[in-house]
């Protein structure tokens, strides 16, 4: 690789920090680690970006505009990566099961799987633009559909009973795990 002081290096892999790819490199250059999702793919995505060895307000706007192009971003603290990566890096995948289990759960009941799959994706979708343009907490948009002694409330109580808080949470944080054992 010839890499020179001009250049800026973007490092995009996971759990490796910039002063790791520094010493490796046994040069000057550049370097801003971001870490997308794969919404970036169409333009929605979210990616966390930190500066590294040698980068500095204008590398963070460079950067910073060409992964605007791909969606949202954020400015992290360099130790905020591994986290940032288990919840946005990986949480993609964590979106597609969810809607992937309300397709099955709407098929179990009797709907097509194309009805169920259309219903999953535009309540997901939906949900996602309210709390996004409402910039209220999730739970008080929650407590707007959950009226007492419904249907909505039998089913958070079954949710909470087999756990799904703590599935969720345990999951980001076997991902951030990794992302720290990738580093070695």
């Amino acid at each position: 690789i010839n890499l020179k002081p001009n250049h800026i290096l973007i490092s995009i892999a996971a759990g490796i920090t910039t002063d790791l790819i520094q010493q490796v490199l046994s040069t000057n250059v550049k370097i801003v680690r971001v870490m997308p999702n794969t919404a970036c793919l169409i333009g929605k995505g979210v990616s966390a970006l930190c500066l590294g060895f040698g980068a500095g307000p204008e590398e963070q706007q460079l950067v910073r505009t060409l992964f605007a192009s791909l969606g949202d971003v954020v400015l992290v603290n360099e130790e905020d990566m591994n986290a940032v990566t288990a919840l946005s890096g990986s949480g993609p995948a964590y979106v597609y099961l969810f809607i992937e289990t309300l397709i099955d759960a709407g098929v179990k009941m009797g709907l097509s799987r194309v009805v169920a799959r259309h219903l999953a994706i535009g309540t997901v979708s939906g949900g996602a633009e309210m709390l996004k343009q409402s910039g209220k907490h999730p739970a008080e948009l929650k407590d707007m559909v959950t009226s007492p002694g419904g249907t909505t409330i039998a089913a958070l109580l079954a949710l909470e009973e087999h756990g799904f808080r703590h599935s969720i949470i345990s999951g980001v944080l076997a991902a951030e795990k990794r992302a720290q054992e990738l580093r070695f």
